[in-house]
């Protein structure tokens, strides 16, 4: 992308992705559900508190560069939201889920991709997450995913996106050499640890938490036509 996301827009089109694969059935998001998903205490680095005029402006810009479209649903006087990243890039639905994951949560191994997509999607092994990532750093319109050299003390490389400056903290660029199927020989390819299932578990709490209040929202529109 020629012109960067700052990290509310970054934000906004993280979450749009996420609800789209994960609850398609509550997408597009109204504003005060955006506002509530960007606000996410679990599966979210940092933690935000944004307002809705924070949202709001972010829309604008997002809107103005044709990544976000605002729709009105039929029976509904809401206005909702919906992300437009395909205009980029025939992203695959594996690349979209690893964007999504890195927009949400900043750099990341491989393995804490694999495990933080299950609800987006399955990969059933590392070495297909690390070619998917491999295809977004060669992407012939990107790249839009960078390695990062290992932090000491680290046995893996974390990954970012590039829809955003670089965050210097972050640790500087890998050489863009091809990923090896496995980048630590004795890197363990296990399933989620105790942690990561706590984790899912509050992700899914909180998720429910917003598919109650989209319903709320949802009724009280209903009732709006009869007053």
């Amino acid at each position: 992308m020629e012109e960067k996301l700052n990290e509310v827009e970054a934000r906004i089109l993280g979450v749009l992705i996420e609800k789209q694969m994960a609850t398609p059935d509550y997408y597009p998001l109204t504003l005060n559900a955006l506002v509530n998903a960007c606000n996410q205490k679990t599966n979210r680095e940092p933690v935000m508190d944004l307002s809705e005029e924070d949202v709001e402006d972010a829309l604008g810009a997002l809107r103005h560069r044709r990544l976000v479209w605002q729709v009105k649903a039929q029976g509904s006087r809401a206005l909702k939201y919906e992300q437009n990243l395909e205009q980029i890039a025939e992203f695959s639905k594996s690349e979209m889920a690893i964007l999504c994951a890195l927009l949400l949560r900043g750099p990341q191994t491989a393995g804490e991709l694999r495990t933080r997509t299950t609800r987006l999607i399955e990969f059933h092994a590392l070495p297909a997450v690390e070619h998917t990532l491999q295809n977004l750093m060669e992407h012939e319109k990107g790249p839009f995913v960078v390695r990062l050299e290992r932090r000491p003390g680290q046995k893996e490389n974390r990954f970012a996106h590039l829809f955003c400056e670089p965050d210097e903290s972050d640790g500087v660029y890998a050489p863009a050499e091809r990923i090896g199927m496995l980048e630590d020989p004795e890197a363990e390819d296990g399933g989620p640890g105790e942690n990561e299932r706590l984790e899912a578990l509050e992700e899914k709490v909180e998720e429910l938490a917003m598919e109650l209040a989209e319903l709320k929202e949802q009724f009280l529109e209903f009732m709006k036509q009869f007053e």
